[in-house]
Order: structure tokens, then sequence, then C-alpha cells
């Protein structure tokens, strides 16, 4: 569970990295499911959905694959849904959502290779979620979703990591029409990287800005995201999930 001092943090910063979350043989079994899951990708011409699972790729005259992400992971590797719904992710979810049951939206594999160019620009959660429409309700009050994202590979700024600029959630949500953050909008120079060991863990909420850069190291950058919503915040329609699906935390929520 987390202690006070850490949800202070990711009350007070937007974010809180845990580190070793899961084990050396849990990160060795997320690194085998994610391989299977690159080497379904390698056989694919392009974005296709394989056993419950959506497959964003894009295939380029002599380039390396781009694998943008795998939506809903745990269809095609059921496994990764198990450690999806872990109680290692789901009760501290639980104490930040002030729920012990949740709904889990996302459960998304990213892999970024070495040269492959894969990017994510400056943006907040809140906009895939649907924040400021019909879609979305923040019944909590505190934002009503929670983001798990899980280094399976060591995570620094070379090899594609996240950066975040800290405290941009307590502005709130952000408008606009593409998700790309207007000009002005957030502090740019007061992102900082964050760099995770294999099986570290950072939750986040859906306010805080965040983005990558493309994969200029050696190694690959590969995570595993795991989304959950309060109950009755979402009517969005998720691949696999639905419009969510209902997780209940092993402890009570604190």
């Amino acid at each position: 569970m987390l202690t006070e001092a850490q949800q202070n943090e990711f009350w007070t910063e937007g974010y809180v990295a845990l580190r070793g979350t899961f084990t050396a043989e849990e990160t060795a079994a997320l690194d085998q499911a994610f391989r299977r899951l690159e080497a379904r990708a390698q056989a694919l011409g392009g974005p296709a959905v394989v056993e419950g699972s959506l497959f964003v790729v894009e295939r380029r005259p002599q380039a390396p694959l781009r694998i943008e992400r795998i939506v809903w992971c745990g269809g095609a590797e059921p496994e990764l849904g198990h450690f999806g719904r872990s109680p290692k992710l789901t009760v501290p979810v639980s104490q930040l959502l002030g729920d012990t049951e949740m709904d889990q939206l996302i459960n998304q594999a990213h892999i970024k290779n070495p040269g492959d160019g894969v990017a994510f620009h400056f943006h907040q959660d809140s906009y895939h979620r649907r924040y400021g429409t019909e879609l979305f309700s923040d019944v909590n009050g505190r934002g009503s979703f929670v983001q798990a994202l899980t280094a399976v590979d060591a995570m620094t700024p070379e090899n594609g990591g996240l950066w975040v600029v800290p405290k941009s959630h307590l502005g709130g949500h952000i408008p606009t029409g593409d998700g790309r953050l207007p000009d002005g909008s957030f502090e740019r120079a007061a992102a900082v990287p964050l760099e995770l060991a294999a099986g570290d863990t950072v939750l986040f909420g859906p306010f805080t800005v965040h983005g990558s850069g493309a994969n200029a190291g050696t190694t690959p950058r590969r995570v595993f995201i795991n989304g959950f919503c309060s109950p009755g915040a979402n009517r969005r329609e998720y691949p696999g999930a639905g419009t969510g699906f209902r997780v209940r935390a092993l402890h009570a929520a604190a």
C-alpha cells in the first residue's frame, strides 16, 4: 500500500514513482510476454486485431517496424491481463481513487526500439479519456482516473524515456482539439526525465503533462501501461474493455 508520504507526493507533484513493484521473476515474465507480442507484430503488414488485442503498427520501406502500441494486450497475452490487475497495481490505485472498486480502461504494451522513431508529444491523459465531453465525468472530484506505467526495461532519456512536468496537474484539464497542448499552456522547460529500473512503476493522474521522445539509445524501451477510473466515470468504449472491466482491489482503500 502507498504510504502517506507517497500519497502526498502524488497529489502534490502529480505523480509518484514506486521502486521494485514487480520482482525480477515477474519482470522476466513481462519481458517474455512482450517478446511474444513483438514477434506477432513483426508478422503484420499493418494495424490488425489479433486475439482481442489491437496492434497499432506501421510498416515503412527500408526502416524498422513502428509498433505504436498494442491495445488490450492481455487479449493476445493473457498473462499481461493478470499482471495488469495485480494487487501491486490495483491496491495503490484504489487508495488514490478512494474506492476498492474501479473500472480498468487501459491494458497496453508500448514498444520503442532504437531507430524506430516512435515518440509521444507532451499531453494529458484527460484528453484521451474525453474529459469535457459526455463520455467522462469526474465523479470523485480529483480526476477519477489513475494510470500506472511499469518499466519492462530500464528507462532513460536516451532510450525514449518519459518526461513529466511536476505540478502541471494543478491547472486541471487543458482543452485541445487534437491532444496537442497549445503553446504556453504548460511550462515545457520544467519537464524532468523519469528514470525507472525494470519492474518499477510510476502512477500519475489525468491532468499531469508528460511525453517522450524517440529511442536514440541502443536498448529497447518497453513499458506496460494500465489505466483505471472510478466506477461511473467512463462512458467511452475501449477495445477489449468496453466501457470498463470492473476490478476490485484486494485491500481496503485508505
